[in-house]
């Protein structure tokens, strides 16, 4: 199995920052795109950031400026840089990862269980 586990979130005055991890543990042979989705109250999971595994980056046009994706492939961890931080950023942030399973040798989709990001104004 594949689990993610992320860190990281919290409680931060809006203009602060924050940095997500993600860590991607198991019986992983390969990651490939590995990104970060927010759900806030009553919304569907939409799109924050995401990485390939060749480096290829994607914001939500909301972020972009702000927030910075990254990751470090000897770890099989992703980041998310936070800075600028808005009120309307509150949400629950998922990490996504997309593996290749040790076993079954398929790529499925994996989520964490989510890290809660609250801005005050």
């Amino acid at each position: 199995q594949v689990q993610l586990v992320e860190s990281g979130g919290g409680l931060v005055q809006a203009g602060g920052s924050l940095r997500l991890s993600c860590a991607a543990s198991g019986s992983i042979n390969s990651l490939n795109t590995m990104g970060w989705y927010l759900q806030a109250p009553e919304k569907s999971r939409e799109l924050v950031a995401r990485i390939t595994g060749v480096g290829t980056t994607n914001y939500a046009d909301s972020v972009k400026g702000r927030f910075t994706i990254s990751r470090d492939k000897s770890k099989n961890t992703v980041y998310l840089q936070m800075n600028s931080l808005k009120p309307e950023d509150t949400a629950v942030y998922y990490c996504y990862a997309r593996a290749l399973a040790i076993g079954t040798m398929t790529w499925s989709d994996y989520w964490g269980q989510g890290t809660q990001v609250t801005v005050s104004s």
